[in-house]
């Protein structure tokens, strides 16, 4: 027997269900319109590429969605599958893919393949020699890819070049000046915009057999020999200048001569756990990584027991029911969180600054906060307590108006003074709320590139050591290590990455393992 129900047979939904139905509505054409905008933006650089194993997945995944927000059923995963994709995309991708760069040498110099490597070799050692062809150059441009517009001298026949090759351009026009003036599929450059683009223009060579088409200004281009060439007979470069031979080494990914020289241009290659072994064995890092970690723990712990202390402490004051303006208060509390931390970070470090900074000045101190190291750390601490207090401020608001007032009540009833009442009650309370807030804010904080970067820049510096300074963290440490040298070396940066991710996915594990038993203790 059916169940009797308060609205008759017939009638309308109500205003709730129908609210229901429109966001229901709204967010299904809301997924499938991005999901159409994001198809419009990946499809055709994958056409062009010819890049059909991430066309087909990119056009399942497509379908798939389109499929379940077109149909009435499977509910439940309408509401996960948004979450799921932006999870795999924006945590998922970037872990393994920073561990998989990890085991290779990818950074400049071993950006591409082989090929790649051989032909920028052999386009980079181009010289022009007596008697080769010249032409008269025009930039163009075609779906935003720099070529060149080719008119010869002697025939006025046009060509255009790309990275890949010159091919023939018939119906170009040639203005009385020798130059491209009209190109048919191309956008011919204006002297300015030429001129805007002359770093593009002078870097792009142009392939020929035996050499390439490179610039020699804006307006003049000729077609050079390659002082390198390579063979695959002895898979090797060979510099016609010296008659040096640089043999492919498939172990570094470098064409090396004899002596152990190597060409600058090589290409990428997986080299095992060579990027991890460096990190352990190197004397020039590993003989600073524990000093470096153990700043870096004591600077993370400090500046979330400071700001959590400090935010709990105003939290409190504001929360206690004789208080009055507390709105004023809030707002003026929270202007450090609101303001852009990488300005106001360049703002303290002008403050700590010996000679005119506000913080001397205003003391009458001659301090050089920013040279000596304890006054550093002192500073840097300084700065992220100002930085972070008013976010644990506003949580730890929000966390206390969650806890019932009738349990300091009974406290203060049962003769416990205020401080009894807040250890015993009120903390524990907070801290079964905020634990993972403070995990997460500790794992922040360990990695805080800006906090550092933008104050300290690491130092101040030894004489012994200019690679490390007394403030850096493991990150700020691991960037100038990895590109500090004046070249990217990416793969050795994503190891120590996965160091870092390894140090504090373990100590974040630690801690909410910890949570766990005090949740059980407070249920």
């Amino acid at each position: 027997m059916p169940l009797a129900t308060n609205k008759a047979p017939g009638t309308a939904p109500g205003p709730r269900r129908r609210n229901v139905t429109t966001a229901f509505v709204v967010t299904r054409i809301a997924v499938l319109a991005i999901t159409a905008a994001i198809l419009l933006f990946v499809v055709p650089p994958l056409v062009a590429e010819q890049s059909w194993p991430a066309l087909t997945l990119v056009g399942v995944v497509a379908a798939a969605t389109c499929y379940l927000y077109l149909t009435p059923r499977h509910i439940p995963a309408k509401y996960l599958v948004p979450g799921t994709i932006f999870l795999i995309a924006f945590q998922v991708f970037p872990v393994i893919y920073t561990v998989t760069t990890a085991f290779t040498n990818f950074g400049d110099g071993h950006r591409g393949d082989k090929q790649a490597a051989i032909t920028a070799i052999e386009t980079g050692s181009v010289r022009q020699v007596p008697g080769s062809p010249e032409y008269n150059l025009t930039a163009g441009v075609k779906d935003g890819t720099l070529v060149f517009l080719l008119a010869d001298t002697k025939t006025k026949q046009v060509q255009v070049g790309t990275p890949q090759g010159v091919s023939p351009l018939p119906g170009a026009k040639v203005g009385i000046t020798g130059k491209v003036i009209e190109a048919p599929g191309y956008t011919v450059l204006k002297a300015p915009e030429a001129a805007a683009r002359q770093k593009e223009i002078q870097e792009l060579a142009v392939p020929t057999p035996g050499g390439a088409i490179k610039a020699n200004g804006l307006s003049r281009a000729f077609e050079g020999k390659a002082a390198k060439s390579y063979s695959a007979d002895c898979d090797c470069v060979t510099d016609a200048d010296t008659g040096e031979k640089y043999r492919a080494n498939a172990d570094t990914g470098f064409f090396v001569d004899a002596k152990g020289q190597h060409l600058t241009q090589g290409w990428q290659v997986n080299v095992g756990l060579s990027n991890f072994t460096r990190v352990l064995t190197d004397p020039t890092i590993s003989g600073y990584f524990f000093g470096v970690f153990t700043w870096n723990v004591v600077f993370a712990l400090l500046s979330v027991a400071g700001t959590f202390a400090l935010g709990m402490a105003v939290a409190l004051a504001l929360h206690h029911p004789k208080m009055r303006g507390t709105k004023i208060y809030r707002i003026a509390l929270i202007l450090p969180y609101a303001m852009p931390s990488f300005a106001m970070l360049l703002i303290w470090r002008d403050m700590f600054n010996r000679d005119f900074g506000l913080i001397n000045q205003l003391l009458g101190l001659n301090v050089d906060w920013l040279g000596t190291p304890s006054t550093a750390r002192f500073a840097v601490i300084l700065v992220n307590l100002w930085l972070g207090f008013p976010y644990m401020f506003l949580v730890t608001t929000g966390a206390l108006q969650a806890i019932p007032r009738e349990l300091t009540e009974a406290a203060s009833i049962d003769g416990a003074p205020p401080w009894h009442a807040f250890r015993k009650v009120t903390l524990p309370l907070l801290l079964v709320a905020l634990t993972p807030l403070l995990i997460s804010s500790f794992a922040f904080n360990f990695n805080n590139f800006n906090a550092i970067r933008l104050t300290t820049d690491g130092g101040p510096f030894s004489v012994d050591s200019v690679q490390v300074g007394a403030t850096d963290l493991l990150i700020t440490y691991t960037f100038r290590l990895a590109f500090g040298t004046g070249s990217a070396q990416f793969g050795f940066a994503a190891a120590i990455s996965v160091f870092i991710f390894a140090i504090v996915a373990l100590i974040s594990a630690v801690a909410f393992r910890r949570t766990r038993k005090q949740e059980e203790v407070y249920a």
